[in-house]
C-alpha cells in the first residue's frame, strides 16, 4: 500500500474506533492525526509540522470572537434574561393552540439568537418552561421534545459561533454568513411549530388547560418593553457589523460589555458571580480551541496525503449530477453530525467538500448555511447530541421518552434542510440585499 493509503486508513479507523470507545473527540482526532503524519513523513518532521499547524489554526483574529460570544452566552444564561424573553414570547403567542409549546419554541429562538448557544437555550428556557407546561397538562416527554427540538434554531440565527468557524475554513465573509442563517433559522422554527401543533392535536389537547383570556394591550406592551433591552443586543451586533462600525470580532467584545451592563442593571448578577462565570466560559473556550487546533492538524495531514482529492474523485465517480452530489454530501454530514460536534466536523469536512460544490456552482455562503443547519441536527440526536442530553436532564427524563416524540420533529427539520439545500434564495436573499455578496 502507498503511504497515502496507509495514512487514510489510520485516520479513518483510528477516529472511528476512538470515538466509539468514548474517547474525548479532540484526542480521537489528534492521536490518529499524529500517527498518520508519521506514516507519510519522518517522525521529527511530522511532530514539528503538526505543532505548527495547530498553532496556526488557532492564531486567528477571527477566532477571538468565539470566546467573547461564549462569555456573552454564559452571562445571558445567568443574568435573568431568559425569563424576560419567555414572557415576551408568551404574549406574542397569546391564545393560539399549544400556546405554551409555541412559547417555548419562540423563546428558544430569541434566547439562542441572543446567546448563540443551543445548550444554553435548552437549559435556561427548559428550566423555566418545563414546570409550567407540565402544570398546564402537557406530558413531560412532549415538553422535553419541544424544548430540545427548538433550541438549535439559535445556531443559525445570528450571531453564531458555528458560522465563525465555517468562515475561518472557507475564507467567507462572517457578515454574509450571519445574514444567510436567518432564513434557515426561521424555517427551523416553523418546522418545530408545525410538528408541535400536530402532536398537540393528536396526543396532548385533551389534558391541556388552555389560556382563556388574552392579556390586555397594556400588559403586552409592558412585557415586550421589558424584553427590548435583551433583544437589542442582536440589533447592536448585527447592525454594527452591517453598518461597518466594527468587525464581527469587535462586535463579540461589545456583546460581552452589553451583557454585563444589562445583567447588573437587572440586578441578577453580582461581582462575586464573575469569577465562576469567567471560569465556565474559559473551560468551554478551551474545549473549542483545542478542537480547532487538532482539526487544523488533521486537515493539513489530509491535504498532504491528497485524501480530499481521492474523496472528490470518488464522489464524481458515483455521479456528476449536482443534485445527486448535494444529497450525498448532506446524508454524509447528517451521519457525521450524530457522533461529532459541529466545530470539528466543519474543520474536517468543509475543506473536502467545498471545492467540489463550488465547481458545481454552489455559492460558499449558501453551502455554509446548508452545512451549519445540517450539523445542527446532530446536536439533538443520539449518541452524542449534547442538547438532547441537557434537555432530557432538565426535564428529569431518560433519553428514550424524549426521542419517542423528538423523531417527529427531526422529520420536519430535515425536510426544511433539504428545502434550504435546493432553494438557494432562502439563504442568499438577505446577504444579497445587504450587498454582502
Amino acid at each position: 500500500m502507498t503511504p497515502t493509503t496507509v495514512a487514510g486508513l489510520i485516520l479513518l479507523i483510528g477516529i472511528i474506533v476512538l470515538i466509539a470507545s468514548s474517547v474525548p473527540i479532540a484526542i480521537a482526532i489528534g492521536l490518529p492525526t499524529a500517527i498518520a503524519a508519521m506514516a507519510v513523513m519522518a517522525p521529527d518532521v511530522a511532530a514539528m509540522s503538526i505543532a505548527q499547524r495547530m498553532f496556526t489554526g488557532v492564531n486567528s483574529f477571527t477566532l477571538l470572537a468565539i470566546p467573547f460570544f461564549i462569555l456573552a452566552g454564559v452571562l445571558m444564561n445567568q443574568g435573568g434574561i431568559a425569563s424576560r424573553l419567555i414572557d415576551a414570547a408568551k404574549v406574542l403567542v397569546g391564545k393560539t393552540p399549544a400556546s405554551m409549546a409555541q412559547t417555548n419554541i419562540v423563546a428558544n429562538a430569541m434566547f439562542g439568537a441572543v446567546s448563540g448557544a443551543a445548550v444554553a437555550a435548552a437549559s435556561a428556557i427548559g428550566t423555566i418552561m418545563n414546570p409550567r407546561m407540565v402544570k398546564d397538562g402537557y406530558s413531560r416527554s412532549y415538553t422535553a421534545a419541544v424544548n430540545v427540538a427548538s433550541a438549535p434554531s439559535g445556531m443559525l440565527i445570528p450571531p453564531s459561533n458555528t458560522f465563525i468557524v465555517y468562515s475561518l475554513v472557507s475564507s467567507t465573509s462572517i457578515s454574509a454568513l450571519f445574514m444567510a442563517g436567518v432564513g434557515p433559522g426561521l424555517l427551523w422554527v416553523i418546522a418545530c411549530i408545525a410538528v408541535a401543533l400536530y402532536l398537540y392535536y393528536r396526543y396532548e389537547k385533551k389534558n391541556v388547560v388552555q389560556i382563556t383570556e388574552r392579556p390586555s394591550m397594556k400588559i403586552i406592551l409592558a412585557t415586550l418593553w421589558r424584553a427590548v433591552p435583551s433583544l437589542l443586543m442582536i440589533i447592536i451586533v448585527i447592525g454594527g457589523i452591517l453598518g461597518g462600525f466594527f468587525t464581527a470580532t469587535e462586535s463579540s467584545a461589545i456583546a460581552v460589555i452589553y451583557c454585563l451592563v444589562l445583567s447588573f442593571a437587572y440586578r441578577t448578577l453580582k461581582l462575586s458571580d464573575l469569577p465562576g462565570i469567567l471560569l465556565n466560559a474559559t473551560k468551554t473556550t478551551a474545549v473549542v480551541m483545542f478542537l480547532v487546533a487538532v482539526s487544523s492538524g488533521l486537515s493539513w495531514v489530509m491535504a498532504f496525503a491528497r485524501i480530499p482529492d481521492l474523496i472528490a474523485n470518488g464522489l464524481l465517480g458515483i455521479t456528476d449530477s449536482k443534485t445527486g452530489i448535494l444529497i450525498i454530501i448532506m446524508l454524509i454530514m447528517l451521519i457525521v453530525g450524530t457522533f461529532m460536534d459541529p466545530t470539528p466536523a466543519i474543520l474536517i469536512f468543509v475543506p473536502i467538500f467545498l471545492p467540489i460544490v463550488t465547481e458545481l456552482g454552489v455559492h460558499p455562503v449558501h453551502f455554509g448555511a446548508m452545512i451549519v443547519m445540517n450539523l445542527s441536527v446532530g446536536v439533538i440526536t443520539p449518541p452524542v447530541g449534547n442538547v438532547l442530553f441537557v434537555g432530557a436532564k432538565v426535564a428529569g427524563l431518560r433519553i428514550e421518552p424524549v426521542t419517542s416524540k423528538l423523531w417527529q420533529f427531526l422529520v420536519g427539520i430535515i425536510l426544511m434542510l433539504f428545502i434550504v439545500v435546493f432553494v438557494p434564495a432562502i439563504s442568499l436573499w438577505l446577504p444579497t440585499i445587504a450587498g454582502l455578496i
